[in-house]
């Protein structure tokens, strides 16, 4: 007789860490967690919790790594959370001729274990305890994707505990390639749809996965806030050519002046546009260590971004080391002078999640470099003096290259033009004893919710604002919306979820969240959900709908 899956309830000296994830902002009260150490525990769980008629309006949730940005894990709702962290092998499965790697495995399991044992690795993303349940669902990348594309382009298959009828959870494996179309509707919702919204994943099998370069080329460097607050033109030059650059790479016009003719799909960048109060703007780049011409390539694309920051022998904003941490990335000072590492070594070198805080965030898939309108908003809102937090920025990662082989229907991730992708985060932690029991903790927050107030206030004003013209949002371009017409955005990422777009207030421009995240992936979505979860389950404030039947 098969052991019960471990519960830990609210008597548990565990629950308290188990009822939260990484942001500190939602803390959830459910009955209890469960611990999760296979598919099968995952399987008597839902089953336990679908036979309680008392839970009929309570919402069953899953935790992989915790780093769920909005309440769709944690909330007052949720009435059992299942943390499948502890499903966490990597190996090669020869039934399936593929690597499987299960859903609580973290990116840190995936780019160790994998890369040790076979010298493969999975492009995902930087940040080592992310969980991949949640991320290889919502379509995740990384630093080998601009060269290897997303995650979800080496989906071969996924099982998912699902519970069609309503009330029986079982086992389901789709494929790419089975038979059943509704197996592969399942599949298919798998690589892009998000996570939360058909059944509990439990394992992932990938194919044609492929070997990074065996040592990359690193650089992180800084500048001063100082410098730009004194020439605000140097910023917004940065901020301009920066776009510019990967928007030219993508049409395959870089110019030959500059750059002759090199390639730079193996370029990935994070530059880390914070607000003034932090001191400095950041920018960390890798790129394919191998090949003969990637120290030129580096100082040809640094001379091209910084171009305007020079006159004559004058500098007028010097290069700095990037010696603290910014957003969820630790500092770099060391990667000051261009450094040869091998790719595991130089993976590791920026794996961070930065400390326990409370956060918001926001995204914006772009295809095109920044209009004026978006570089000044930005300089006008890193530049506040209103507010004050070292902790808050926009990222504006590369994007493109291999990504955008990709068909916009092969998978649930439409985005195939874009060439950049941005993230807006601003991190805070409670300071207040709001309540006055001499101790700073959540209850803080929930005495006095305007702790969270400025921050909130801040992000959103700088997203409405930088996309002012299209309603506040990072439109899709739509007929349907004539202001459109000209955007260069192409939505959001739905791994960055933000429940602001589907409020009207702040989303004037009326284009639906789901067009936002999914475009036209949505129709086909609702298939599935509607086919493995008719009975809404799986849900949380954005998830895919059931379509309604006519």
């Amino acid at each position: 007789m098969a052991a019960s899956p471990i519960e830990v309830g609210s008597n548990d000296a565990r629950y308290e860490a188990l009822r939260r994830g990484f942001n500190q902002r939602w803390i959830a009260k459910p009955d209890y967690v469960v611990v999760a150490t296979t598919a099968d525990d995952v399987v008597a769980a839902v089953a336990k919790f679908r036979s309680n008629p008392a839970n009929s309006e309570r919402r069953i949730t899953v935790r992989s790594g915790g780093h769920c940005y909005e309440n769709f894990v944690s909330s007052g709702d949720v009435g059992v959370i299942i943390d499948v962290s502890q499903m966490n092998r990597v190996y090669f499965d020869p039934k399936m001729d593929a690597y499987c790697i299960e859903a609580g495995a973290t990116n840190w399991h995936s780019t160790t274990q994998l890369y040790r044992s076979t010298g493969l690795a999975l492009p995902g993303g930087s940040c080592y305890s992310v969980g991949l349940g949640g991320h290889i669902s919502g379509g995740g990348y990384g630093l080998l994707s601009r060269d290897f594309g997303l995650t979800v382009d080496y989906l071969y298959a996924v099982e998912v505990v699902t519970v069609a009828d309503g009330k029986t959870p079982k086992k389901t494996v789709a494929c790419k390639d089975s038979a059943d179309e509704s197996l592969r509707d399942l599949w298919w919702a798998h690589t892009g749809g998000g996570g939360g919204n058909f059944g509990v994943i439990t394992r992932y099998w990938f194919r044609g996965l492929r070997q990074p370069p065996a040592q990359v080329l690193a650089r992180s460097v800084a500048w001063q806030w100082e410098d730009f607050r004194k020439r605000p033109d140097l910023f917004k030059s940065l901020v301009r050519r920066y776009g510019q650059f990967f928007e030219y790479e993508n049409n395959g016009t870089l110019p030959a002046a500059s750059f002759g003719t090199y390639k730079y799909r193996d370029l990935f960048t994070l530059l880390k546009l914070t607000h003034m109060s932090s001191g400095k703007v950041g920018l960390i780049i890798q790129l394919d260590g191998t090949k003969d011409d990637s120290v030129h390539r580096l100082a040809a694309f640094m001379k091209w971004i910084t171009a305007d920051f020079k006159t004559g022998d004058t500098y007028h904003v010097e290069e700095t080391p990037l010696d603290q941490a910014i957003g969820e990335h630790p500092a770099q000072g060391a990667l000051f002078i261009p450094t040869r590492l091998p790719w595991l070594t130089a993976t590791q070198s920026i794996n961070d999640s930065g400390p326990n805080r409370c956060g918001k965030y926001k995204s914006a898939y772009m295809t095109k470099g920044f209009t004026e309108h978006q570089i000044d908003a930005i300089h006008r809102h890193l530049t506040d003096a209103k507010y004050t937090n070292p902790d808050a920025l926009v990222q504006v990662d590369s994007y493109g290259g291999a990504v955008n082989d990709m068909g916009t229907e092969e998978t649930a991730v439409p985005q195939r033009s874009s060439v950049m992708k941005l993230q807006y985060q601003a991190y805070w932690t409670w300071g207040t004893d709001a309540d006055k029991n001499g101790v700073y903790d959540y209850l803080d927050a929930e005495q006095d919710p305007e702790i969270a107030g400025p921050h909130l206030r801040w992000i959103r004003n700088f997203y409405q604002d930088v996309y002012g013209p299209t309603g506040g949002v990072p439109a899709v371009v739509d007929p349907a919306y004539p202001a459109t017409q000209d955007a260069n955005t192409d939505g959001c990422y739905i791994n960055y979820p933000d429940v602001d777009i589907s409020d009207p207030k702040l989303n004037t421009l009326g284009q639906p969240w789901h067009q936002l995240y999914y475009k036209n992936s949505y129709k086909r979505l609702q298939r599935a959900k509607k086919l493995w979860d008719p009975h809404n389950i799986f849900r949380h404030a954005q998830s895919v709908a059931v379509p309604r039947t006519t």
